[in-house]
């Protein structure tokens, strides 16, 4: 029960931060799960803040507002950002970061207002925000080269700067350290990446915070260096992978297209390129059938568009998607089941994924329109690869 209410919104207290936003004209933009003030704000007045500016702000109860927060923490200074972390329901999820112009001002906002108390029994945990930028992902193939990692994770999450590999005694396989552009960047790959190189390369790999960065290896990047043992393609079964007694795949099966990374091809939502239709009818025809297919399928871009062309090359018609909402995880993936009818087939296509919520409803719907699709073509070919 008290779980079911926590979800509920507090209209007056919705309606109130309307009324602030009106008349102090202050734009919040909505970002993956974040609700973002400034960064500067338009009254900015100064250079952009360096290390220990930010603070972390939690136990901020779930009907609080910026038109209470902001106010507040600009009380010791002026923000440079304040970022509230937003549930898919409309609260907030406890905690939010306020930026400032220095040190100095962070570091008053901790003594004045940790402590807070916003309403009686509920008072504001304010500390210094970690602003950690470094992930250490473990458990990648032995064969993993520096520069192949690096373009896949770029295709995959934003804010990659850079890449260092590890290996030696007591390092499974090979262990890299990723420094991204912001801890914001870091903190949403670090949500993502295990489930996003599961679905995509088959692998299973570990991700936690890196403090300090004392990399046992680092060359110096070239895109002119040829790309050997790439890791697997979310098309293609995985190579060299720890633990793993699959084949590899022929050369045949690579289909990213030349937009891509060579060896990856991009992650859910993005386009992939099987080059055989789910279903053969003839044997006679199937080799030009599916050269046909492989030519469409390296100019598309999307997996909505690259699902429907197979369709209508197999003699069905076009995909119809169901979308329905399933639920906000408390990492800020919305949840989404989908059923996707296909006519000329007997049944439906069903499942799940989950996406981040963006800047709007049509954009959701289209971003789990593509996860759908790209979940339904990863499907038929790993049937292919069955049979």
């Amino acid at each position: 029960m008290e779980d079911k209410q926590s979800q509920v919104l507090n209209i007056e207290r919705v309606k109130a931060l309307e009324a602030w936003l009106k008349a102090t004209n202050i734009k919040l933009t909505q970002v993956n799960g974040q609700r973002k003030y400034g960064g500067p704000p338009e009254v900015w007045d100064g250079p952009t803040p360096g290390a220990r500016c930010e603070v972390f702000i939690s136990q901020i109860p779930r009907d609080t507002y910026e038109d209470q927060l902001i106010p507040l923490f600009s009380s010791v200074g002026p923000l440079w950002e304040f970022r509230l972390m937003m549930n898919f329901s409309g609260q907030n999820r406890g905690f939010a970061y306020g930026k400032y112009g220095s040190p100095a001002v962070a570091t008053e906002a901790i003594r004045v207002l940790h402590g807070h108390v916003l309403e009686p029994g509920l008072s504001l945990s304010v500390r210094r925000s970690t602003e950690k930028r470094h992930l250490c992902i473990g458990d990648l193939p032995a064969s993993t080269r520096q520069e192949d990692l690096l373009q896949a994770l770029r295709v995959l999450t934003e804010g990659v700067e850079r890449v260092s590999l590890k290996a030696g005694p007591g390092i499974q396989g090979v262990s890299a350290i990723i420094a991204f552009s912001s801890h914001y960047a870091a903190s949403m790959a670090k949500k993502m990446l295990v489930e996003a190189f599961r679905k995509q390369f088959a692998l299973d790999i570990s991700i936690e915070w890196k403090t300090t960065v004392k990399p046992i290896h680092e060359d110096p990047l070239s895109s002119n260096k040829p790309l050997k043992s790439p890791l697997p393609t979310p098309l293609q079964p995985p190579r060299h992978t720890l633990n793993s007694r699959q084949p590899s795949a022929p050369p045949s099966r690579q289909a990213c297209p030349p937009s891509a990374p060579q060896g990856f091809c991009r992650a859910v939502g993005g386009p992939t390129t099987p080059q055989q239709p789910p279903h053969s009818t003839s044997s006679t025809s199937s080799s030009s059938h599916q050269g046909h297919l492989a030519s469409t399928a390296s100019s598309l871009s999307s997996p909505v568009m690259l699902l429907r062309r197979l369709c209508e090359a197999s003699g069905f018609g076009q995909p119809l998607y169901e979308l329905q909402p399933c639920h906000a995880g408390p990492d800020g993936f919305l949840y989404f089941t989908y059923k996707v009818h296909i006519p000329g087939r007997t049944s439906a296509f069903k499942g799940m994924v989950m996406i981040l919520p963006g800047n709007g409803a049509n954009n959701i719907l289209d971003d789990a329109q593509r996860a759908a699709a790209q979940q339904i073509l990863q499907n038929m070919y790993n049937n292919q690869l069955a049979h």
